[in-house]
C-alpha cells in the first residue's frame, strides 16, 4: 500500500548504561545504574540486566538498590552522552533533513517520499539501525515506523532492545487495541489511575467509547485520549524549534533555608544559562527563579530586562532581589533559574546601556567560554566558587520550546512526582 506519510522515530537503548558498557567492557552483562549513591540520588538510566528487578530511570537511587542489591552503580558523563548524542543525531540527518530531537537519545524523522532512495520502511528502518550501529562503536537503536508521530513511537518500544516494528497505516488502530492505556502519549501514573478508575483498561476500550460518555467521564482529556487511540495524530515532525526559556535546575541532597546558599547556587545556574545563550547567539529578555520546598510546593518569581543579555553576572544580578518575594518560612529542595524572552540573531534588539562595563563584562566571560572550550569547564571559575562544595549535586539544564509536545513533559513530571 502507499503511505500517505512515513514517520520513523528512532530510540536509543539504555542509552547513558550502553555507552558507559561500550566504554568499559568490564560493565558488560552486568546489572548497571546511572547515577549518584549519595543523597538524593536517583536513577538516570537502568541497564537491561537491571531492569528485571523492576528499577527503571527517575527511581531514588536507594530503592533501586534495595531491589537490586548487586547493581553497579555509575556516575553519569554528560559530556560523553552529548559527544555520542552528536553523531547518532549526525546519522539521523543523512537521511532527512527534518529531524526533530526530543532529546540525546530520541528523535523524529520526516520520511515521507523517501521510498525510492530508501526502499520500503522496512529497509529503512535496518538502513537507519546499521548507519548509528557503525557510527557510534556497536550502540544500538529500536525503532518505529507508522504514519503518525504517536503510533512511530509507541512502535519503537515494542520490540527493545534492538528492535524495529513496522507498523502500516491502515493497521495502526488494530496494533494499537490491546496495549495498556499507560502507553498513550502523556498518560503518567496519575492519568492512568484515573483511566482506570474510569473502567478503561485498554486503548480499544477508549477507541470505541462514545465521546458523550468520555466527554462525561475524562473531561477534555478524554476525546483528545481516543483520537490518539484511533491512531490520529496531525502533528507534523519539527525539525526547528524556537527555544522560549533556557533554564538550569539543581535537586539538593539536603535542604536549606539559609539564603546565601541559595544566592550560591543561583550565581552557579547564571554562569551556566549565561554559557549556553553565548554558545547559541542568543540573549534572554527576561529571568526567572523557581524554588521548590520540602513538601514539594513549587514558587515562581520573574522579571523583564530592561534591556537582553547574555551575561550570566547580569542574570545573577537581575535574579537576586527576587529571593525578596518567596516566603522563607519551610526549607527548599529544589533551586532553578531560567532565562526567558529569547532573542535570536536578526531579531531587533535595544542597545546595551550599560555601555564599558556591559562591554567589559562580556568580554570577560567569553574569555572565560574560550578557557573552558580548550581546557576544560573546570579550567576556570570565579574565585568566590573555589570554596564551595555544593556544586556536586546534581543538575539539570533544560531547554524549553514554543512548539513542544506537552503531554511528553507532563508524562515525565508525573513519573517523578510518584518515585519523589
Amino acid at each position: 500500500m502507499s503511505w500517505p506519510r512515513v514517520i520513523v522515530h528512532a530510540d536509543m537503548d539504555a542509552f547513558y548504561a550502553s555507552v558507559e558498557q561500550l566504554d568499559d567492557p568490564s560493565l558488560r552483562g552486568k546489572p548497571l545504574l546511572i547515577g549518584h549513591r549519595e543523597g538524593r540520588g536517583v536513577v538516570l538510566t537502568a541497564s537491561y540486566e537491571a531492569r528485571p528487578f523492576k528499577v527503571g530511570s527517575a527511581m531514588p537511587m536507594g530503592l533501586a538498590l534495595r531491589r537490586c542489591p548487586q547493581a553497579v552503580v555509575v556516575p553519569p558523563r554528560f559530556s560523553r552522552y552529548t559527544e555520542i548524542s552528536r553523531k547518532v543525531m549526525d546519522v539521523f540527518a543523512d537521511f532527512s533533513p527534518q529531524v526533530e530531537a526530543i532529546s540525546l537519545d530520541e528523535a523524529f524523522l520526516e520520511m515521507t517520499g523517501t521510498e525510492h532512495l530508501f526502499g520500503t520502511p522496512g529497509q529503512l528502518g535496518r538502513r537507519v539501525k546499521e548507519a548509528v550501529r557503525e557510527a557510534t562503536g556497536g550502540l544500538t537503536v529500536s525503532v518505529g515506523i507508522s504514519g503518525t508521530k504517536y503510533v512511530a513511537k509507541v512502535a519503537s518500544d515494542f520490540r527493545k532492545p534492538d528492535g524495529l516494528t513496522v507498523v502500516r497505516p491502515d493497521r495502526a488502530r488494530e496494533f494499537l487495541a490491546p496495549l495498556p492505556v499507560r502507553k498513550l502519549w502523556g498518560v503518567g501514573p496519575k492519568t492512568e489511575e484515573r483511566l482506570l478508575a474510569a473502567g478503561y483498561t485498554l486503548v480499544g476500550q477508549l477507541a470505541t467509547e462514545d465521546e458523550v460518555t468520555l466527554q462525561r467521564r475524562l473531561g477534555n482529556l478524554g476525546p483528545h485520549l481516543q483520537r490518539l487511540a484511533l491512531a490520529q495524530d496531525p502533528r507534523r515532525v519539527m525539525s526547528r524549534r524556537r527555544a522560549k526559556s533556557i533554564g538550569s535546575e539543581r535537586t539538593l541532597r539536603k535542604d536549606i533555608l539559609d539564603r546565601e546558599a541559595i544566592e550560591e547556587h543561583l550565581r552557579q545556574s547564571a554562569e551556566s544559562i549565561g554559557r549556553r545563550l553565548r554558545k547559541k547567539n542568543m540573549l534572554a529578555g527576561g529571568v526567572r527563579v523557581k524554588l521548590k520546598t520540602s513538601s514539594f510546593q513549587s514558587m515562581s518569581r520573574q522579571t523583564l530586562l530592561a534591556t537582553p543579555t547574555d551575561v550570566g553576572q547580569r542574570l545573577y544580578e537581575e535574579a537576586q532581589p527576587m529571593l525578596d518575594h518567596f516566603p522563607f518560612d519551610e526549607p527548599f529542595r529544589l533551586i532553578g533559574m531560567a532565562a526567558y524572552d529569547i532573542i535570536r540573531p536578526g531579531d531587533p534588539v535595544q542597545m546595551d546601556l550599560f555601555g564599558a562595563q556591559g562591554a567589559q563584562r562580556m568580554a570577560l566571560e567569553r574569555a572565560m567560554d574560550a578557557v573552558r572550550d580548550t581546557f576544560g569547564n573546570d579550567a576556570v571559575t570565579r574565585a568566590e566558587n573555589l570554596s564551595k562544595s555544593m556544586w556536586n549535586t546534581p543538575n539539570l539544564d533544560f531547554v524549553e520550546d514554543a512548539v513542544e509536545d506537552e503531554a511528553h513533559w507532563d508524562e515525565e513530571e508525573a513519573e517523578w512526582q510518584e518515585w519523589e
